[in-house]
């Protein structure tokens, strides 16, 4: 008998062959799912796009559009969607490239109906479990990490999944957009939460002392080992190895991390004994390390063990409609760090901010908010306030139906950035004394 959860579940079975997809819907219809079948991806996509489907069941090998291009689909525009692909070429390229692309299981040919009752079942359990863990993640600005905006929205999925997961994680984005707090929360929502996040910065540990901060050593075992101590791999034993700017580790490390992947053991520096680990690994990195294979820069083999799930952070210019929520967000957290009064930000200020390109992104905000909160009068940002490069970034657009007033404020304001917030050489300018000029300026900032 179905139970209320699997009633709750609309699945859409997707596969050239007819029969083959009877078969997906007397199995999963017997237990009390809602099935919808399409014999092609073209028309999976207009029911994709028209109904609320939780799990795309659909064949690898289908003429004109392959499953790949389903799940490509699936997975650039519905953050809360699982996929399962079906395949009578089974092989574990065809899987990692199927949970790469967005896929949550692969299922191969032929299969029993329990095997498929089975994988559908626990697919469908992840997605509840990512559900909620993303939920989180948006709700409560989880590690910091804050955003509603369609590029964030796929970061929480991706994180999610994730999270339930035990696959090694590559994380990529420009310097500043907090790949770590990415790491964090993967680590922090998975089963592994009890156990250490530890984090390496790759591109600081030298060569001599590689096998040491790794691995560990024992007392005695060079100059300078005046005690037994233990490595980054087994303090982190049950949880999580952060490994941050993978694409700045030496060859040496390459091959190391590279061997302690591949063996799950470790054997401290001046001891013959092995020591098996159970460490999950999450890289980062602001390089594109394909490129770097490519330059035999970075070990392939070493690539395609640590790049399984691939998390791209989007750099804030991507995500610009979420500059008003990250401003928000981190002038809280610097009022309640500090016990100093809120800041507030004019309407003019924010569209400013949210126009500007950011080549530092969130690390940049937070700088300018917490220098900010240092250089402003009255807790007030106008657009007076911001960089140089910041106040001009807004596209200023006259218009033939803006009223006298409005042009007025938006020259002062303009003459006022140009001079970097001097009031008495604006003044000068404008040809008005600096109390008519104040008089006005307060006048902008209370319509703002």
């Amino acid at each position: 008998m179905a139970t209320q959860a699997e009633q709750r579940y609309s699945i859409l079975a997707v596969d050239d062959n007819r029969n083959a997809l009877e078969i997906i819907k007397r199995i999963l219809f017997r237990s009390g799912y809602e099935v919808i079948t399409s014999e092609g991806v073209p028309d999976a996509v207009k029911i994709l796009d028209k109904h609320r489907i939780d799990l795309v069941i659909t064949d690898l090998k289908m003429p004109k559009h392959s499953g790949f291009d389903l799940i490509r689909y699936v997975s650039e525009n519905f953050y809360d969607t699982a996929v399962i692909m079906i395949t009578g070429y089974p092989s574990i390229e065809g899987a990692v490239e199927a949970i790469k692309m967005g896929a949550d299981d692969f299922l191969a040919k032929p299969y029993t109906d329990d095997e498929l009752m089975s994988v559908v079942r626990q697919s469908l359990e992840r997605l509840e479990t990512q559900r909620s863990a993303q939920n989180t993640l948006e709700l409560e600005a989880y590690f910091g990490i804050v955003g509603s905006s369609k590029p964030m929205k796929k970061v929480f999925k991706l994180i999610a999944k994730a999270a339930t997961m035990t696959a090694n994680v590559l994380i990529s984005g420009e310097s500043g957009t907090g790949k770590e707090l990415v790491a964090r929360a993967i680590h922090y929502n998975s089963p592994r939460s009890s156990a250490a996040f530890v984090p390496v910065n790759c591109a600081a540990i030298p060569d001599s002392l590689v096998e040491s901060e790794l691995f560990g050593h024992e007392k005695g075992a060079f100059t300078g080992a005046n005690a037994t101590r233990t490595g980054f791999f087994e303090v982190a034993a049950g949880g999580t190895v952060f490994l941050d700017e993978i694409g700045d580790a030496s060859q040496s490390l390459q091959a190391k991390l590279l061997r302690v992947m591949q063996n799950k053991e470790i054997i401290k520096v001046g001891s013959n004994q092995v020591v098996k680990v159970d460490t999950r690994i999450v890289a980062a990195t602001n390089k594109d390390l394909l490129d770097l294979v490519n330059r035999k820069l970075f070990r392939e083999d070493l690539y395609y063990r640590i790049d399984v799930i691939d998390i791209p952070i989007p750099p804030l210019r991507m995500r610009s409609q979420d500059v008003p929520l990250l401003t928000q967000h981190i002038t809280a957290q610097l009022c309640e760090e500090t016990g100093g009064e809120p800041m507030f930000f004019s309407d003019r200020a924010i569209k400013a901010m949210t126009a500007y390109s950011w080549p530092g992104n969130v690390r940049e905000l937070e700088n300018l908010i917490q220098k900010l909160s240092v250089t402003v009068d009255n807790n007030r940002v106008v657009i007076a306030d911001l960089p140089r490069p910041m106040r001009f970034s807004i596209d200023h657009k006259i218009g033939l139906h803006r009223s006298l007033a409005a042009v007025e404020n938006e020259h002062i304001q303009n003459v006022l950035a140009s001079l970097g917030g001097n009031k008495t050489q604006a003044a000068k300018i404008l040809k008005i004394d600096r109390k008519t000029l104040r008089e006005k300026l307060k006048k902008i900032d209370s319509d703002n």
